[in-house]
This record gives C-alpha cells, sequence and structure tokens, in this order.
C-alpha cells in the first residue's frame, strides 16, 4: 500500500520493530490511510521506541512525542493551534497510543479530549499487555493470560490461572462519551483498518479506533503468525471487527464458520499453561463463553 502523492509510504522500513510486529503492521497501514497532511500526537510504547530513537524517526509526517499519559493532551493542543491558525480544517490531528496508555495511564486525558467533543482521531493499538517494558497486565490483558504480574503458576489457586482480570471495554466507554465514530479491528485485516480510517477522518468530532496487534515476543508466536493471529482473534468472536456510527452498529464482520478459542489459545505461549491441568482447561471453557457471548451480543451469526 503507497502514499499516491510521493509514492512512498509514510511510516518508512529500517525502524527497530520485531519481525512479524503486528502493532508497525497496523501502523503503516493507519499513517499511509491519513496521508500527509496529519500530525501525530504518540504516547510512550513500543510504537514510539522503534520508530523514533533519537535523533531519528521512520515517520514521514508531523510526529511529536511526550509522556506516557499525555497523547490525546498534546493532540487537544495541537488542534487548538490550529484552529489559530485556521488550519485546523485542512490537517488531520490524530493520537496513537498502545493499549497501557490508552486502557490505563492515559484514559483520564483520553476521556476528557471526547468529553469536549473534539475533532480528532485516537487509535489504540492493543497487544493485551504493556509489552515494551517487560509485558506486564494491562487493562487489556484477557483472561488467563500468562503475564509478568500475572504469571501462571502451579496448583489449582486462582493466581494459577494467569490474569484473572476481565479486558476493561474500551468500546462501550468510548460509546458512553457519545463519540461519533467508534471502529474495532485486528491486524489481520489490513484493508479493514485501511478503510476504518479512511471513514473516521470523514466523520466530525472524536472517533476512536482499537486495533488488536499481535506481539511477536510477548505472545509467544513465530513472525509468520501475526496475520493468523489477528484473523483468528475476530473468528473466535473475542475480538469482532466492528463499526459503530453515531452510536449505532452499522458493520460488523459476520462469523459463519467461528474457530474454537482452544485452537486460538494453543497457538500462543502464553496460554499454554492452560492445556496443562482440569483447572486450566475449565479456563479455556469460560474464554470460549465469553467468546460465544460476543458473537450473541453483537449477531455476528446473523
Amino acid at each position: 500500500m503507497k502514499n499516491t502523492k510521493n509514492n512512498k509510504s509514510m511510516l518508512a522500513p529500517g525502524h527497530r520493530g520485531c519481525a512479524g510486529c503486528g502493532e508497525l503492521l497496523a501502523a503503516r497501514t493507519v499513517a499511509n490511510a491519513l496521508g500527509p497532511n496529519t500530525i501525530i500526537a504518540n504516547g510512550t510504547g513500543c510504537l514510539e521506541v522503534t520508530t523514533t530513537p533519537y535523533p531519528q524517526s521512520a515517520w514521514r509526517m508531523p510526529w511529536i512525542h511526550s509522556l506516557f499519559e499525555n497523547a490525546a493532551g498534546v493532540a487537544s493542543g495541537i488542534l487548538a493551534a490550529l484552529k489559530q491558525q485556521k488550519k485546523d480544517k485542512e490537517i488531520k490531528v490524530v493520537a496513537q497510543g498502545g493499549d497501557g496508555g490508552t486502557f490505563d495511564i492515559g484514559f483520564g486525558l483520553i476521556s476528557g479530549m471526547w468529553e469536549r467533543g473534539e475533532n480528532i482521531l485516537y487509535v489504540c493499538y492493543d497487544n493485551e499487555a504493556y509489552a515494551n517494558t517487560g509485558m506486564q497486565a494491562s487493562g487489556a490483558t484477557p483472561w488467563g493470560s500468562s503475564t509478568t504480574t500475572t504469571p501462571a503458576g502451579e496448583g489449582q489457586t486462582i493466581d494459577a490461572i494467569g490474569s484473572h482480570q476481565r479486558k476493561k471495554d474500551m468500546i462501550a466507554i468510548a460509546l458512553a462519551h457519545g463519540l461519533n465514530y467508534v471502529a474495532q479491528t485486528t491486524a489481520g485485516f489490513l484493508s479493514d483498518i485501511e478503510a476504518k480510517v479512511k471513514k473516521a477522518v470523514t466523520m466530525e468530532g472524536p472517533a476512536y479506533i482499537q486495533i488488536m496487534t499481535p506481539c511477536i515476543p510477548g505472545w509467544k508466536i513465530s513472525p509468520d503468525q501475526t496475520l493468523a493471529m489477528g484473523r483468528m482473534a475476530a473468528k473466535t468472536g473475542l475480538y469482532p471487527q466492528l463499526e459503530y456510527i453515531n452510536g449505532e452498529l452499522v458493520n460488523k464482520t459476520k462469523i459463519t464458520k467461528p474457530i474454537k478459542v482452544g485452537e486460538y489459545l494453543n497457538a500462543q505461549g502464553r496460554f499454554k499453561h492452560l492445556f496443562k491441568t482440569e483447572q486450566g482447561k475449565e479456563q479455556i471453557k469460560y474464554i470460549q463463553s465469553l467468546a460465544d457471548a460476543n458473537i450473541k451480543k453483537y449477531g455476528l451469526d446473523k
């Protein structure tokens, strides 16, 4: 996918991302869909560290990094400056962060930006943990995942299963703020990411896109599994592809042949422990029930 103006990707190669990194695949797709008339405010995280080691940058567009929690606040300031210069209609402002900076550390500033109704697109690259600092659990970490702060253990206690918290529903939270555009997809569907970004920038007011981005070392998968993991996550029902406009679900990707969550979980090292004990196998059944509930909730089988 090339930028039509200069025939170059807006995110250059040669960055320090892992081979097969889901986040970098998604970010390149987002950047190309946005085009050069964009200013990006990026929170701390893998995307910042891998693409902008001082004094270099892989971004072929204006890009600024502040603190972990500040992407939304910096984006608000950029928009205010553009309004003062009467350039806010010709330049799109985008804030980006990982799930740690979105679900947790930056949540308050994101909420404030949404409450003010600012014309800013926020993109969350969700690899379901604090991948940059050692795979600690975040508010996006799914049930049963082994992380460095929720490690799987031995025995039959609840602590042995890995994470025993439910993934925070940021889509519902965004909708509760009355956003005009809210969407969810995965790095397994790059054309879907492109389409949703292009749609989001046509909407006036705040917009939110959440993209699951498989992490090679964190999920303990091989570099050639990235796209497959993104597709499987959607096809199990655990991470459905959704699109809301003005609070109404207008598009969803139907699941005609659901994949059992066991197949998806077994392909990742972070869930391997669940297959070793009876308690773990019970958690797989529970995770399957979460996927089934999503299919029912969003009518993905209809």
